[in-house]
């Protein structure tokens, strides 16, 4: 019944958008469903018997299940069950977009007990896994939570995975953006891989949240080939 309700929001034009977008997703597993309407779907499941019957069953078949799945877990308000759920799905995740989508808002409002998750999915042998880790250090702990050990432990992480490699670049470009003095101690004491340290660079170079004055200081850090 999930599969059917989702076909019948099928957009050819936005699946071919989303497959260029994921090029580690096969297009036949894209239907082309756009996201406020995956959200609104969510919604109008969440807690019913169809949707606990729906996130049992793993792996899925398709991206926007994939997506709903993640939207679902988003509504669950204990912090124990959500992290559940999430070790249960994450392994699963291939792609960023799925990813980087799944925001509960409980994990938030428990940082201490989220962090002691964050480590363990930091050691994982799953990219989507490693990736969340940073992701979530990124949205929660850089801010109120911020603690210049959360810098080392990013840059400490070694991947060759691209999706990986991307997401420390975003964290120590956002970390540019709301904790400077700290991240710009390691891009001048060249603590990231080239490449990581370089697009860190580019990124916070395009964000609105960096002044001028810290743009120009960070085009000269940059390191040429």
């Amino acid at each position: 019944m999930i599969v059917k309700r989702l076909f019948e929001m099928q957009d050819i034009s936005y699946r071919d958008f989303q497959a260029a977008l994921m090029p580690t997703v096969d297009k036949d597993k894209i239907i082309g469903v756009r996201t406020p309407l995956l959200r609104s779907f969510a919604r109008e499941i969440k807690g019913s018997v169809e949707a606990q019957s729906f996130m049992k069953v793993l792996p899925h078949g398709y991206y926007e299940e994939n997506n709903l799945h993640g939207f679902l877990i988003e509504y669950i308000r204990d912090i124990d069950e959500c992290i559940s759920a999430l070790n249960e799905f994450l392994p699963y995740v291939d792609n960023w977009a799925t990813c980087d989508s799944m925001n509960p808002k409980v994990l938030k409002v428990y940082p201490e007990r989220t962090l002691l998750e964050i480590e363990k999915w930091l050691s994982s042998e799953h990219t989507y896994t490693v990736r969340y880790g940073i992701k979530k250090l990124m949205d929660i702990y850089l801010d109120e939570h911020f603690d210049e050990k959360y810098l080392d432990t990013v840059a400490g992480i070694e991947s060759d995975e691209y999706y990986v490699k991307m997401m420390k670049a975003w964290y120590f470009a956002t970390a540019l953006a709301k904790q400077y003095d700290s991240a710009i101690a390691y891009l001048e004491a060249k603590k990231l891989p080239l490449w990581e340290h370089n697009k860190a660079i580019q990124k916070a170079v395009e964000s609105f949240r960096v002044s001028a004055e810290h743009k120009e200081k960070l085009r000269i850090l940059r390191i040429n080939k």
